[in-house]
C-alpha cells in the first residue's frame, strides 16, 4: 500500500528549499553538504533524502520553484489593457517584489546551473524564456524598430531590463532610502528614455 502524503508535505519541503539555498548561498554549491543542509534546516539526512535524493536535485527544485513563482506573479501581473510603458512599469515592479526575501534562491539560479542535468537545464531555460517573453513583448509595442531582422537589438535590449534586475541584490537593501518601488521606476525609465534613442 502506498504511503499517503503528509498534510505539512508542502510546507516542509518548502523550508527544506528555504534552508538549502541560504547554506547553498553561503557555502557555495561545491562546498555544501546534504549533510550540513539537513542540520542548517534541523532535519535528519534520511527525512531531507526522502524529498530530495540528492544534492542535484536540491539545487534543481530550488531553482525551479524560484522561477515557476516568479512566472506566476508575471502572468498575474501581466494587463494588456494598460499602456505598453504603465505595462513594463507594472512588470518590472512586480519582478522586484518577488526578488524580496529570494536573494538566496536568486544566487543559487545564477551559480548553479552549472550543477545541473542537460534536461534541468532545458526545464529551466523554458521557465526563463517565459518570463524574459512578457518584457519582450511589451518593449517590441513600444518600440518596434528592435525587432528589425538586419538589426535585432529586442533580446539585447530586453537582456539589459533583466540585468539591471537580477543584479540588485548586490546592492540593494530593503529599508534604505531607495525602495524597491523607487528602483522600479528608475530602470523602467532608463529602458523607456534608453529605447527611443536606439536605433
Amino acid at each position: 500500500m502506498a504511503r499517503t502524503r503528509a498534510t505539512d508535505f508542502e510546507e516542509k519541503q518548502r523550508g527544506l528549499l528555504d534552508s538549502a539555498a541560504e547554506v547553498f548561498a553561503e557555502l557555495g554549491m561545491e562546498k555544501a553538504s546534504m549533510a550540513q543542509i539537513a542540520a542548517h534546516a534541523h532535519v535528519s539526512k534520511a527525512l531531507l533524502y526522502h524529498y530530495y535524493p540528492s544534492k542535484d536535485a536540491l539545487i534543481f527544485a530550488i531553482i525551479a520553484t524560484h522561477l515557476e513563482e516568479l512566472d506566476e506573479a508575471i502572468e498575474q501581473a501581466d494587463d494588456a489593457t494598460l499602456a505598453p510603458e504603465q505595462r513594463l512599469r507594472k512588470l518590472v515592479g512586480t519582478v522586484l517584489e518577488c526578488y524580496r526575501g529570494a536573494d538566496n534562491q536568486h544566487k543559487v539560479q545564477l551559480n548553479a546551473t552549472s550543477a545541473l542535468s542537460d534536461e534541468q537545464k532545458a526545464e529551466i531555460l523554458a521557465l526563463e524564456r517565459r518570463i524574459v517573453k512578457h518584457f519582450a513583448l511589451v518593449l517590441r509595442q513600444i518600440n518596434p524598430d528592435l525587432d528589425d531582422p538586419q538589426r535585432p537589438l529586442l533580446t539585447p535590449v530586453t537582456m539589459s531590463l533583466f540585468g539591471m534586475m537580477n543584479w540588485v541584490y548586490m546592492w540593494f537593501r530593503d529599508g534604505g532610502r531607495i525602495t524597491r518601488e523607487d528602483y522600479a521606476d528608475v530602470a523602467t525609465t532608463l529602458i523607456l528614455e534608453g529605447i527611443k534613442a536606439v536605433r
